[in-house]
């Protein structure tokens, strides 16, 4: 047996249907189509995403899609009811002792101080964004904040 003796098994190929190629062929004149109807003109049907005359889901869905500030910076928040817990008087709070903590989850993430909480304890802030209320209630606390 050579690869030019291959052929199929027989009943497992079907010759496609040639319509419009006469009577003759019995697909002839209305080429499968039926006589009358949408379907039967040319450029007929419904198109792609037609329900039914129910308004598509395309015309449902809201029009405009809003606005995404690319400049937006996200900060890692904490709050000074937070440092209140994990540090010692006369610590210094900076992105590495979060992250050595657990506060944080990385290291490259710009960090804000919240002011959520009171502060007792005199500490030394170094981080990225403060905000009024909490640099407020770390230098009432004698502390000092220094945004790097």
């Amino acid at each position: 047996m050579q690869l030019n003796d291959l052929t199929p098994a027989p009943g497992s190929r079907k010759a496609r249907k040639r319509v419009g190629r006469g009577n003759a062929s019995g697909h002839g004149t209305t080429a499968g189509r039926g006589d009358k109807g949408q379907n039967s003109r040319s450029g007929g049907g419904k198109g792609p995403g037609f329900e039914g005359g129910q308004n598509p889901l395309h015309m449902r869905m809201p029009k405009l899609g809003g606005f995404k500030n690319r400049n937006r910076v996200e900060y890692a928040v904490v709050n000074v009811g937070r440092l209140e817990d994990l540090y010692a008087a006369g610590e210094t709070v900076d992105v590495d002792s979060l992250f050595a903590k657990g506060v944080i989850k990385s290291k490259t993430t710009p960090v804000k101080i919240l002011g959520d909480g009171e502060l007792t304890k005199k500490l030394d802030v170094k981080i990225d964004k403060v905000s009024g209320p909490a640099r407020a209630k770390v230098e009432a606390a004698g502390g000092t904040v220094d945004l790097s």
